[in-house]
C-alpha cells in the first residue's frame, strides 16, 4: 500500500513538474522578439529572440515583430482586413475619393522596451489595431489633401505614394515603429467625380500630346536648320578647297613657265656664247652643197662664200 501511495505521489509530482515546465516555457517565433516584464522588477533590459525560452512564472512575455508585416485597410476581405476598413481621402479640390490602403511595418528591435512602456504592455497586433491603423488613416488624409484628383488617380499616383510613405516613416519613427512602404492600392471615385476626372485626364492628355507635337516640330526645325548650316559650311569649305587648288595649279603653271623660260634663256645664252665667228664660218661651209649660185644676165658666175647670212 505504501508503495502504491508513493508511486501515486511521485507521478503527481512529475505531472506537476511537467505542467510547470509548460507554464514556464515560452516560444518566440522567427521574426519576433519578446519583452520580458518581471512582476518583481519591471521591464528587463534584454529582449528574448526566437526559440524556446524558460521563463519564471513571475515574468510575462510580450511579442513584437521585427520582420516586415503586411497590413491592409480595404473594402474587401484582404489579409488582416476582414471587414470594410476602406476610408475616404480628401483632395486639393475638396472632393472625396474612397481608398484602399496597403502598408508594411515592423518594430525597431532596439526600442521595443520603450514601445512596451509607451503602449502600456500592448503587443504588436494590439498596437496595430489600436494605434497604427487609426493614425495611418488620419495622417494619409492630411497628405492627400495637398494633391489633386488627377495626381491621385492617374500615373502620378506613384509619386503620391512615395510622398505618403516618406511622411508616414517620419511620423511613426518617434514611436519606435518602422514603416517600409505605404500605397493607395485602389481608388474609387463616385460616378460624377469619375466622369469629371476622366474628362480632365483626356484634356490633359490632349494638351500633353499638343506639347509633344510642338516640341517635336521645334526639334525638327532646329535639326533642319543645323543640317542647312552644315551643308552651307561644307559647300563653302568645298569652294575654298577648289579655289585653293586652282591657286596652287596657277602658281605651279606660272612656276613651270618661269623655270622653262629661265632654262631656255640659259640655253640660248650658252649657245650664243659658243657661236664664235670661226664656228659660224665652219657651219656655213658644212651646210654648202657645192652648188654655185647662178645669176642671169651675165656670163660669169658669182660665187658667194658668205652663205645665207645676207639673204
Amino acid at each position: 500500500m505504501k508503495g502504491i501511495v508513493g508511486g501515486i505521489a511521485t507521478g503527481f509530482v512529475i505531472v506537476v513538474l511537467i505542467i510547470c515546465g509548460f507554464k514556464c516555457t515560452e516560444r518566440i517565433p522567427a521574426g519576433y522578439v519578446g519583452v520580458v516584464y518581471n512582476m518583481n522588477g519591471g521591464i528587463e533590459k534584454d529582449v528574448l529572440r526566437q526559440g524556446w525560452k524558460l521563463v519564471s512564472p513571475t515574468k510575462t512575455i510580450t511579442l513584437y515583430s521585427t520582420a516586415l508585416e503586411q497590413s491592409y485597410m480595404t473594402k474587401d476581405d484582404v489579409g488582416d482586413s476582414p471587414n470594410d476598413e476602406s476610408f475616404e481621402i480628401p483632395t486639393k479640390e475638396g472632393a472625396s475619393l474612397e481608398a484602399d490602403v496597403a502598408f508594411s511595418y515592423s518594430f525597431d528591435e532596439a526600442r521595443v522596451p520603450e514601445v512596451f512602456t509607451r503602449f502600456r504592455g500592448q503587443d504588436g497586433k494590439e498596437i496595430l489595431n489600436s494605434f497604427i491603423k487609426p493614425k495611418m488613416q488620419a495622417w494619409i488624409k492630411e497628405e492627400t489633401s495637398a494633391f489633386s484628383m488627377i495626381d491621385i488617380v492617374s500615373k502620378q499616383r506613384g509619386q503620391v505614394n512615395a510622398t505618403i510613405t516618406e511622411r508616414m516613416q517620419q511620423r511613426f519613427n518617434k514611436y519606435g515603429i518602422i514603416i517600409d512602404n505605404v500605397a493607395l492600392a485602389d481608388i474609387r471615385p463616385d460616378k460624377d467625380t469619375d466622369k469629371a476626372i476622366k474628362k480632365k485626364i483626356k484634356a490633359q492628355e490632349e494638351l500633353e500630346t499638343a506639347k509633344v507635337t510642338a516640341e517635336t516640330d521645334k526639334v525638327n526645325a532646329e535639326r533642319d536648320k543645323a543640317v542647312a548650316l552644315i551643308n552651307a559650311e561644307k559647300e563653302k569649305e568645298a569652294a575654298s578647297i577648289e579655289a585653293e587648288k586652282a591657286k596652287i595649279k596657277a602658281e605651279g603653271d606660272a612656276e613651270a613657265k618661269k623655270i622653262a623660260a629661265e632654262a631656255e634663256a640659259e640655253a640660248n645664252e650658252k649657245i650664243a656664247k659658243s657661236l664664235t665667228p670661226e664656228l659660224i664660218e665652219k657651219q656655213k661651209i658644212e651646210k654648202w652643197n657645192g652648188t654655185v649660185p647662178q645669176i642671169q644676165g651675165g656670163s660669169t658666175p658669182i660665187v658667194d662664200m658668205r652663205g645665207d647670212k645676207d639673204e
